[in-house]
């Protein structure tokens, strides 16, 4: 009895070193399956994706390197017409204009937006949502350590539009200044310092290439501005001075009817005469003042038609 009981605590142990044996491997499983969870996301992603040739041209425009490549396909990126992405991008407000956005563990939508005159907002808006994910994946450490230089950096930015931009998201929401400075000055400034351009580098094969297509396009919307600026200014001189013509013509015309009978001589005939020419030469000048404001007025409505046009492409709220 003693002896077969014996045998049976051996057998009991035995198994239960197994069952141990199988909980850690089992433990130990999960660990590694805990620790390796993003790249297995990242291959779930992948298994079987294709860009579209558009979301491929847009990760070769901006010089994307392989692992920056490899993020923004994880997130299955779409060229969205205005239905869809104001569904995708759903989540981010209607009454600010949104070109892109950057869904975590879902995806990242772009604005289609078709007119060739802004060639290039999607090449910005697409490298700005990828840098959104790698942002999100960085360590704390890392995070703090980013944070710190472009702080930094947005203290030397002298344009005035990203200033403005920074200090709207920090109105909003302060929580999200860092990570849209992060994509922000790498997307659309050209000068940084050494560190930022080398953490940059992981990301872009050369970043400066994607600065110019936010020049490029921000040059289109600032030189229609700016000349719709300017024939403001003429325009308003111009009536100003033919207002004042019109004045001075009104007066002296009344002076000429009124001085018309007392010119008895032929002297007096020629000074009035005289006076009279000069005064049709005013007229004549006021005409062609009048004929150059009218033609500013038609070149201003062509510029500002065009600038309300780009601005409508830029526009993805949805139409009420």
């Amino acid at each position: 009895m003693q002896r077969e009981v014996r045998v049976s605590l051996h057998k009991r142990s035995a198994g239960g070193i197994g069952f141990l044996v199988a909980l850690l491997i089992m433990l130990a499983a999960a660990l590694v399956i805990w620790l390796q969870r993003q790249a297995i996301y990242d291959w779930s992603r992948l298994r079987g994706y294709a860009p579209s040739d558009q979301i491929a041209q847009l990760a070769f425009d901006t010089t994307m390197t392989n692992p920056a490549r490899r993020l923004f396909y994880v997130y299955h990126p779409e060229l969205n017409e205005r239905d869809a992405f104001n569904h995708n991008c759903s989540g981010f407000g209607e009454q600010t204009i949104v070109l892109g956005c950057y869904v975590s563990n879902q995806g990242i939508y772009l604005y289609d937006v078709e007119d060739a005159r802004l060639e290039g907002v999607e090449q910005v808006t697409a490298a700005h949502e990828m840098l959104h994910a790698a942002y999100d994946r960085l360590t704390e450490k890392e995070k703090a350590r980013i944070d710190t230089l472009t702080e930094a950096a947005l203290k030397t930015v002298t344009d005035k539009r990203i200033q403005d931009s920074i200090a709207s998201y920090r109105k909003r929401d302060p929580g999200v200044v860092p990570n849209e400075l992060h994509s922000i000055l790498g997307t659309e400034v050209r000068s940084l310092s050494p560190e930022l351009e080398e953490y940059y580098r992981k990301h872009f094969t050369n970043r400066h290439a994607i600065v110019a297509f936010s020049e490029k396009y921000e040059s289109t919307l600032t030189e229609r501005q700016n000349k719709a600026t300017a024939l403001e200014l003429q325009i308003t001189g111009l009536k100003e001075e033919i207002e004042q013509l019109e004045t001075q013509l009104s007066a002296e015309q009344t002076r000429l009817q009124a001085d018309r009978p007392g010119v008895n001589t032929q002297a007096e005939a020629v000074a009035f005469n005289a006076r009279v020419a000069s005064y049709n030469q005013d007229v004549r000048s006021l005409n062609s003042t009048i004929s150059r404001y009218n033609s500013l007025i038609e070149e201003y409505k062509e510029v500002a038609l065009e600038a309300q046009e780009l601005y409508k492409a830029l526009d993805s709220r949805p139409t009420l």
